[in-house]
């Protein structure tokens, strides 16, 4: 189809160079006398001949030069394409109306050569401007979508529109299916392209381990979009110019003013920095672990040994270690403990605890 457009667009420029130039060709080739040849209808028809004539040689490479263009406005994010042509519209009408204050200028060099010099130099400045100026207009369009919805005392449903972007890390973790399911996570939940590229390219992988985990990724993304309630969209947009996920990220919370969802330590802090709202599955994990407080009884199973002498160690159903000091005798048996102190510590919580019956003898 594309081939045929191709084709028709030289013909009909091969028609209207062919009444415009032809007349001219044949008088520097002094056969205008020739009163066949003088019909404007003959002038377009041998026009029409020549340029169908070209694109035996060159359809090829405009079709693949279109293709080409095509691949990559796909590629470039719709919010890039909006602000680069607002600036380059806005270049060529200031342009136009410098170019028509020097038209009263009678000097003929200046009114020729001034016009295209303003449309080639206002319209790059324009469109320079509207693309790398992009992320400040949203944010600055964005401020005042928040402060209108403030004012209209609509939160919740600001909440519920809010787009919540998910990073390889969390997918792969699975525990954001949970989430979705019970419904604590609102809003959209968007999963970006060069992501899913990302788990593919894991789930291709040669290492098994990372084959499992990039598999295990795509399972818990066919679960979220099939069988939750929960509104899923792709973003097919990339920024080529990045070249790590995370960076890219980080940038598509920018622009859509987004909350990043993850579980990765070093991106959290890289949103924290960014000024990027940033949602810690681990964090969550952590909040809503059990509060356990000094003094308080508990039965445990003492499984393993403690790097102290006499230690034992036991775990709770949340994988919380607890330290039972001398728990070394009772390994393999489920005891009752106290609670003597607790830790939190960047890994998790940490219980120490003592047996019951020692408490008793003393």
């Amino acid at each position: 189809m594309l081939r045929r457009i191709v084709q028709a667009c030289f013909l009909i420029i091969g028609v209207t160079l062919g009444i415009f130039l032809i007349p001219d060709l044949l008088k520097l080739m002094n056969l205008n006398d020739i009163p066949l040849l003088n019909n404007p209808y003959v002038s377009a028809v041998l026009g029409a001949i020549i340029f169908y004539l070209i694109t035996f040689w060159a359809v090829d490479h405009v079709v693949n030069f279109v293709r080409w263009a095509e691949e990559s406005l796909v590629k470039v994010p719709i919010t890039d394409i909006i602000f680069g042509s607002v600036g380059l519209v806005f270049g060529l009408v200031i342009a136009f109306l410098i170019g028509y204050a020097l038209n009263a200028i009678e000097v003929p060099i200046l009114n020729t050569v001034a016009p295209i010099v303003l449309t080639l130099l206002f319209g790059y400045l324009g469109f320079q401007v509207g693309f790398k100026k992009r992320d400040e207009l949203l944010t600055l369009f964005s401020n005042k979508k928040k402060k209108t919805a403030e004012e209209d005392s609509e939160p919740e449903t600001a909440a519920k529109n809010s787009l919540k972007i998910l990073d390889t890390s969390v997918i792969i973790d699975g525990r954001i299916a949970d989430i979705c399911q019970t419904g604590f996570l609102e809003g959209t939940i968007v999963i970006p392209q060069f992501v899913l590229e990302e788990l593919q390219h894991i789930a291709d992988s040669s290492d098994v381990l990372k084959r499992n985990r990039g598999r295990r990724g795509l399972d818990i993304l066919n679960k979220i979009q099939k069988e939750l309630s929960i509104k899923v969209e792709i973003y097919e947009g990339d920024f080529e110019e990045i070249q790590e996920v995370d960076s890219k990220l980080v940038k598509l919370a920018k622009i859509t003013n987004g909350v990043v969802v993850t579980n990765d330590f070093n991106l959290n802090k890289v949103c924290e920095l960014q000024k990027v709202a940033v949602l810690n599955i681990n964090d969550l994990a952590n909040a809503v672990k059990p509060v356990v407080l000094p003094g308080e009884e508990m039965k445990v199973q003492v499984i393993k040994d403690g790097k102290e002498q006499n230690q034992g160690i036991a775990y709770l159903d949340d994988g919380t270690m607890i330290v039972v000091e001398e728990g070394r005798n009772y390994i393999g048996k489920h005891i009752d403990v106290l609670v003597t102190s607790v830790l939190q510590t960047s890994a998790g919580r940490m219980i120490f605890a003592k047996p019951k019956l020692l408490e008793k003898a003393l």
